[in-house]
C-alpha cells in the first residue's frame, strides 16, 4: 500500500509560482499513475493534472493548461506539480493520488484513484 505525502504549498501573490511535491513510500511507485486534485473551500474536489506511470503522458484540466506542469521522477519516487501564473481561484487544498490500475487514458476521475495524500494548502492572494 503506497503512502503519499504532499509538500510545497503556501501563500503566494497572484502571478506567482509554486512547486508542489508528492513523495511516495512505495518502491514500485513507477507502476502507479498519479494525479493531482484540488478542493477549494466549500467546493468539490476537482481534477488538476495526471501523469502516466511511464512519465510519457500527461493530462491537464482546461483551467490550468499552459500554467501548470506535472512531472515525475521514478527514481526518487516523487511527482511534481509546477504552478505558474497563479490566480486567486487556484487557492485550494491540493492532493496527490495514485492508482496501480491500468486505464486506456491517464485517469481524471477521483474514483479511479486508490491512494490519497493528506493535502497541502495553496493560497493565492489578489
Amino acid at each position: 500500500q503506497v503512502q503519499l505525502v504532499e509538500s510545497g504549498g503556501g501563500l503566494v501573490q497572484a502571478g506567482g509560482s509554486l512547486r508542489l511535491s508528492c513523495a511516495a513510500s512505495e518502491r514500485t511507485f513507477s507502476t502507479y499513475d498519479v494525479g493531482w486534485f484540488r478542493q477549494p473551500p466549500g467546493k468539490e474536489r476537482e481534477f488538476v493534472a495526471a501523469i502516466h506511470r511511464s512519465g510519457a503522458l500527461a493530462d491537464y484540466a482546461s483551467s490550468v493548461k499552459g500554467r501548470f506542469t506535472i512531472s515525475r521522477d521514478n527514481v526518487k519516487n516523487t511527482v511534481l506539480l509546477q504552478m505558474h501564473s497563479l490566480k486567486p481561484e487556484d487557492s485550494a487544498v491540493y492532493y496527490c493520488a495514485a492508482t496501480p490500475n491500468t486505464y486506456a487514458v491517464t485517469p481524471s476521475l477521483l474514483s479511479a484513484y486508490d491512494y490519497w495524500g493528506q493535502g497541502t494548502q495553496v493560497t493565492v492572494s489578489s
